[in-house]
């Protein structure tokens, strides 16, 4: 079983309102786990959001608090409902409303990997899953509210940053002929997880650093978005999906020559969405 459920990153001072948050970039991929799979060390990485804690982990020096997942994606999906069980995965679900997510195999216990790709062979029981929800999936939930919670006591406000890669192919189907394609989607599900003057001013800072942004194309926010997101009580959530060929080769799931430029671009993008909220940047009241 992976060690830990998360690790969080505190700033040595307090300043910001938000929190950055990765639940997608766990990899520790325990040998307990990896016994069960029928994919190797390498496929297993593929629905990972590699190197995104990395690109992140700088917030706690602009006043913001940093949580990032132990588990890797693939044994626990911290960014599903605890109840988005798969019934062709476990044993003993039923079958419920269609759920596109569960249907693709994609619930809150995985049942495949990037390009469809099997991770068992055959079923496990409610009690393993349930046991991975109880040890990894609730501890880290409750650190993220507890850290929007502190935000919020501290500012008034918070917001939520929720960090995640996307594959160069995610925007083949919206790019557009002539036109760069974005580097960067923002979700906000259609303006329901957060006020458009937070996203007005985190769009700001990503195009100010030289990325392209598009919003809730292909990409609106899932389960945190929607869980978190309550502007109307001064709770703000926005996805972040960052392209991941811009910063690492997706075959080898290896930084590329341009990682440290990308890490360098976004922390001049974190410095900046850090002072959302703050006396220097205050949101506009609801």
């Amino acid at each position: 079983m992976p060690a830990a459920a998360f690790d969080v990153l505190l700033p040595s001072s307090p300043t910001s309102c938000v929190v950055f948050a990765s639940p997608h970039s766990g990899r520790d991929y325990s040998w307990s786990f990896m016994r069960k799979t029928v994919l190797n060390e390498h496929a297993i990485r593929s629905s990972e959001d590699a190197f995104v804690d990395q690109l992140f982990e700088c917030a706690p020096q602009f006043g913001a608090a940093f949580l990032k997942a132990g588990a890797p994606r693939a044994y626990v999906d911290l960014n599903r409902a605890r109840d988005e069980l798969d019934p062709a995965l476990i044993e003993g679900v039923r079958r419920i409303a269609h759920n596109p997510r569960i249907a693709s195999g994609l619930g809150v216990i995985p049942r495949v990997v990037a390009n469809g790709r099997a991770i068992y062979r055959g079923k496990m029981s409610q009690e393993e899953a349930q046991e991975r929800i109880v040890q990894y999936w609730v501890p880290y939930h409750e650190r993220l509210q507890a850290l929007l919670n502190t935000a919020h006591d501290r500012h008034g406000q918070t917001v939520l940053i929720d960090c995640h890669s996307m594959p160069h192919e995610a925007m083949d189907g919206v790019s557009r002929a002539g036109i760069r394609r974005p580097d960067v989607v923002l979700g906000d599900r259609f303006g329901a997880a957060a006020s458009g003057d937070v996203v007005d001013r985190i769009e700001a800072a990503f195009a100010d650093a030289g990325f392209v942004v598009t919003r809730n194309t292909p990409f609106a926010g899932a389960y945190i978005t929607q869980a978190y997101g309550k502007p109307a009580k001064g709770q703000h959530a926005v996805q972040v999906e960052i392209d991941r060929s811009l910063y690492m080769n997706e075959q080898l799931i290896r930084p590329n020559g341009d990682f440290e430029v990308v890490q360098a671009s976004l922390r001049r993008v974190i410095e900046e969405v850090a002072l959302i909220g703050s006396g220097r940047i205050p949101l506009a009241a609801e």
